[in-house]
């Protein structure tokens, strides 16, 4: 497979939003943190962010908060250095309530491959453990 970064060919764009998808659901902020540029800018629902450490510092507080979280991702488009991708996941709040996330993510890198901008639209669905897809453990 040939390195991935840009311009992406459908097969490196597809590898790109695996390993994001892996790396996402290891839950280490601090690894998360190293795909991106230094100076890296997000858009995360309403939240606006800038760089490594507030990166960081985000999914750290992400992952406090969403408990059992799993992530699926799947390529939507792609060109030259952007990505988009549509993805859910799910978690469970420390109250014991299950929900599922719906959204789209735009994604544009650099020439090594690191994203300097990430957009995502997010929507959260409250479920009951019963229609849990992706959580295994549905205790």
């Amino acid at each position: 497979m040939s390195a991935l970064i840009p311009p992406f060919t459908e097969e490196t764009a597809r590898a790109k939003v695996q390993r994001a998808e892996d790396l996402w659901n290891a839950k280490d902020p601090a690894k998360v943190a190293l795909a991106y540029t230094p100076d890296c800018i997000w858009r995360n629902r309403n939240e606006f962010i800038q760089g490594r450490a507030e990166i960081e510092a985000f999914l750290t507080r992400k992952w406090r908060r969403e408990l059992d979280y799993v992530l699926r991702k799947e390529l939507f488009l792609f060109g030259g250095n952007r990505i988009a991708v549509q993805f859910q996941y799910e978690y469970r709040t420390d109250n014991g309530q299950y929900y599922r996330a719906y959204g789209l993510e735009h994604w544009v890198f650099d020439a090594s491959g690191l994203m300097a901008s990430r957009t995502a639209s997010i929507n959260d669905l409250p479920i009951a453990a019963s229609q849990l897809l992706l959580i295994k453990d549905k205790s």
